[in-house]
């Protein structure tokens, strides 16, 4: 019987992060305050506290994992690495395919390496409440159960037709003593300045954000702030932690280390977390090659501009270098709604800049196509955002195929899709349509970056 699961000790939990930023190439373009003049790490302080501000701006190569979020990842950490044998052989593929299985977290997802670690950092500091904008839901459910575990205060702001298509999300932000609501909303400026405009709006990451830093902005007792689930340097240095547990595993699965490593992206948190410890390994000599997969609805990657934009709609964030479709882009309504977000992490920017890593976008029909055929083979029922890697996956395994040449494949399942079964449902029902960004679409929504500074090139743009 061959071993299909490569399980680490708790005393095998990595004791440090990762932080790309100090081996990339660069130079790595500064945050800018929204009237373009250079940020300072004091202009961020009424959104993050200043323990969650010095990781964001640090350059410094592996950062110190406390104690006390240790103790808080052994609630499901280490996560496993299996091997997908019954796809493999499906496929008739050489290439070995291996999987970092992040969905057996409580909120079932990879979100709460990072939910834990802000809500502890931000306990620390002294907040007594978080708030945060949420796609698919994911990150809402994540920052909910740590805020729970930690005692801290949370609301989220819900993508609208996230809010609608996924009901049970909300319950369980409920059940963690989250509030929940529907964005844009009532509740905010920004939401009703949207709602007026446009009254039946589907919503975007870029307004929840919106919502959720003047919420943090309007409280006047200085105990509340803003917690990101994705795109910034801290979100993704806690991220790593889930390709430094790989490589471990990988050596027990008498592995050499992967030729190919893949995750879907939106922000950037869970690509980022599998890929950053591999992408140094590439930077120092290693032949692997780095796969981030995008809708083909939301292209920030593969369409979009590396430019300075902002994070969020209604232009309350800094202006950030990085691949983007526009702050006012609102996406279709697709299911994979983690991954509709118009900008892309300046790490991540700057690691396909750099050629580090080689994007690809996918339709979501295809993707629900591969999620079926992984729920046929392997079991498990995938989130939609999930099936952008498999898909990926499959084709590098069937090109293994007919090179005749074993690879290591290895992926990161970023989430279960027990919450999303409304998805296949409209898949199985062939209401899902291959939809693709319209050029004319991406045109008027980089019309409005014309105002905003540009980007000093490096020599490998």
């Amino acid at each position: 019987m061959s071993t299909k699961k490569f399980l680490l000790d708790e005393k095998d939990i990595p004791r440090q992060w990762y932080n790309l930023a100090a081996d990339l190439h660069g130079p790595l373009q500064p945050p800018l305050a929204p009237n373009g003049a250079p940020l300072k790490p004091q202009m961020l302080a009424k959104i993050f506290p200043g323990n969650i501000i010095e990781q964001e701006v640090s350059r410094q190569r592996w950062i110190d994992i406390p104690e006390g979020i240790l103790e808080l990842l052994t609630l499901w950490r280490p996560a496993p690495l299996r091997r997908a044998k019954r796809l493999e052989e499906y496929l008739k593929t050489p290439a070995h395919i291996y999987y970092k299985d992040e969905s057996m977290s409580p909120a079932g997802s990879h979100k709460p390496n990072t939910a834990v670690a802000q809500a502890w950092y931000n306990k620390k500091f002294g907040i007594k409440r978080l708030t945060t904008e949420t796609g698919a839901g994911q990150w809402g459910s994540a920052l909910a159960f740590a805020c729970n575990l930690i005692g801290l205060e949370c609301k989220v702001y819900m993508v609208r037709i996230s809010f609608d298509q996924k009901p049970m999300r909300k319950v369980m932000m409920q059940v963690w003593n989250a509030q929940c609501v529907a964005s844009p909303s009532p509740d905010t400026h920004a939401g009703r300045q949207i709602l007026k405009q446009m009254p039946h709006t589907p919503g975007s990451l870029g307004i929840a954000i919106s919502e959720a830093v003047e919420d943090a902005l309007a409280d006047k007792s200085g105990k509340s702030r803003y917690s990101l689930g994705s795109v910034l340097n801290h979100v993704l240095l806690h991220q790593t932690i889930i390709g430094l547990e790989a490589k471990k595993q990988l050596c027990l699965a008498k592995e050499k280390g992967p030729d190919v490593v893949i995750g879907c992206v939106g922000g950037g948190s869970n690509f980022a977390g599998i890929a950053f410890p591999f992408i140094c390994d590439k930077i120092h000599g290693k032949k692997i090659e780095i796969i981030p997969v995008e809708p083909t609805a939301c292209p920030t990657l593969t369409k979009g501009p590396f430019t300075y934009d902002f994070g969020d709609t209604a232009g309350l964030t800094p202006l950030l270098a990085m691949h983007t479709l526009g702050h006012g882009f609102v996406p279709e309504p697709i299911h994979a709604g983690g991954l509709r977000y118009h900008g892309m992490a300046p790490l991540v920017s700057q690691a396909a800049v750099e050629g580090l890593i080689t994007p690809r976008a996918y339709d979501q029909v295809k993707c629900y196509e591969s999620a079926m055929l992984w729920a046929q083979t392997e079991g498990t029922i995938c989130a939609p955002e999930t099936s952008h890697a498999i898909a990926a996956t499959i084709d590098e395994a069937l090109k293994a195929k007919k090179e005749g040449k074993k690879k290591v494949i290895l992926f990161c399942y970023s989430g279960h899709g027990m919450m999303d079964l409304a998805g296949y449902d409209k898949f199985l029902s062939g209401k899902l349509t291959r939809y693709a960004l319209p050029l004319g679409k991406l045109r008027k929504s980089l019309a409005a970056l014309k105002r905003f500074p540009k980007i000093k090139r490096s020599r490998k743009e």
